[in-house]
């Protein structure tokens, strides 16, 4: 009796050991089985179709464009980021993408959206503010991704080639507006140069057709350039219209601390509707700025931002550079202010303006010139100027002792280049930053090129 119990509790112990055998045989068998599409439609949160929807979308500096209306369900996003620089997608409670350098692409499973309004963004510090976002909708009635991958696309060259011919032949394009305007003073009693600045949101035409809602000192894009003598006294009433508070830095500027324009630090915050007076001495040769410093993030991309000069550069007269003299008695026939921007409402331009409808300057040959470059912008601008090497002469508005030739400078944001250049040779010739996917994209030029036209003397 003892021996069958004991073969009984053997059987027993056997029979619990198939059965964990048999359990663990079908979590192999459930891991293991070919995944099912689970629908999201029905009662399942979200609703919607039967398969995961591929959305495309591209980023540039500074935008995001593609499949902004999309149906309920799961959404895997193809991105293709066509920009210079490191970007990504993020949706608030949602989740992120990884990060793309430029020319790359790649997936993001976002996972099942239901229906609403989602505020789609790059998470990169500072992009968003600077326009890579967007609304990206979610409803029954959207038509939904294009399922398509954006290299099997069939190309039309012939369209392509047509669209870029076009594009050029547009410019010059006139638009509504023009920046870097001289602001005349009013003399006051004691001999101050008064300046009289009004920031608010206007109406700006970037190119033909797109007018955006720009903010604006005195209703123009860069704003006016104030431009004094060294040892004036300079005296500026900003009057604040916008719909939040303000101030005004002056970049490059020697200013006594309290006229810094870094609210609350050296100066109270200009509220709407109220004016600050900012006063002080012109004490040195300067190629400076004035941009607001509040939320300057989204105040200068859209707008707020401006030339400030003070005396004139001394040119090297009669010295050889590199084998090249400048005459003894040259003369300027222009003195060109050259803001590049590339970020907010009004985006890759040059002085606030988009080709085709960026200004030509027209010289004759032997004409010598001089530019002076400011970059507002978020990013770094390499200037490139077709034909003609510059002689640089000075860095943020400092004479240089050692000036040097080229003919193409990366401009980072905050510098200013002081560049002289001889018009020796006839012809229309190209100007424009080499970043190349800043100038041409598929619809054609734009952005940040314009030419200078030299006639035959």
């Amino acid at each position: 009796m003892k021996g069958q119990g004991r073969l009984f509790d053997g059987f027993l112990a056997l029979l619990a050991l198939m059965g964990v055998l048999i359990a663990a045989l079908a979590v192999v068998a459930m891991a293991t089985r070919p995944t099912e599409v689970v629908s999201a439609g029905g009662d399942e949160p979200g609703g919607g179709g039967d398969e995961i929807q591929t959305a495309h979308v591209s980023l540039t500096e500074f935008a995001i464009e593609g499949d902004l209306e999309l149906k309920p369900g799961e959404v895997r996003f193809e991105i293709h980021n066509e920009g210079a620089i490191v970007h990504n997608i993020a949706i608030d409670g949602v989740g992120q993408s990884d990060d793309f350098n430029g020319g790359e692409a790649g997936n993001w499973d976002a996972g099942n959206l239901a229906p609403g309004t989602y505020e789609l963004f790059c998470a990169i510090p500072g992009h968003k503010d600077a326009g890579m976002v967007t609304t990206l909708v979610v409803s029954e009635d959207a038509a939904g991704g294009t399922g398509a991958v954006h290299g099997d696309e069939e190309i039309d060259w012939e369209e392509l080639d047509q669209a870029m011919m076009d594009s050029i032949l547009r410019f010059p394009a006139e638009t509504e507006g023009k920046g870097n305007q001289i602001l005349e003073p009013t003399i006051a009693d004691d001999g101050a140069k008064v300046f009289d600045i009004t920031a608010e949101i206007t109406p700006w035409e970037v190119e033909p057709g797109k007018i955006v809602d720009a903010w604006t000192y005195n209703g123009m894009v860069p704003g006016p350039i104030i431009k004094v003598d060294v040892g004036d006294r300079v005296r500026v009433n900003v009057t604040n219209k916008l719909p939040m508070g303000t101030d005004v830095h002056w970049h490059g500027i020697d200013t006594p601390n309290n006229m810094d324009g870094v609210a609350p630090l050296t100066q109270p915050l200009i509220k709407p509707g109220e004016t600050f007076t900012y006063e002080f001495d012109a004490t040195h040769l300067a190629v400076g700025m004035y941009h607001a410093h509040h939320h300057a993030q989204m105040q200068v991309p859209n707008g707020l931002f401006a030339a400030f000069l003070i005396g004139d550069m001394p040119l090297p007269a009669g010295q050889t550079i590199s084998g090249v003299t400048i005459p003894e008695d040259i003369t300027l026939a222009a003195e060109i202010p050259m803001v590049l921007y590339d970020a907010g409402v009004i985006g890759l331009s040059l002085n606030g303006k988009s080709f085709p409808a960026t200004e030509p300057y027209v010289l004759n040959q032997d004409d010598w010139f001089l530019v002076h470059y400011f970059n507002e912008g978020l990013q770094i601008h390499p200037m490139h100027q077709h034909q003609f090497n510059g002689l640089v002469i000075a860095k943020d508005g400092i004479p240089l002792d050692f000036p040097y030739w080229m003919d193409t400078l990366n401009v980072a944001p905050g510098e200013r280049y002081t560049v002289l250049t001889h018009a020796s040779d006839p012809g229309v010739w190209v100007w424009h930053c080499h970043i190349l996917n800043h100038v041409e994209k598929e619809e054609g030029m734009f952005g940040m090129v314009t030419a200078l036209i030299v006639n035959e003397s």
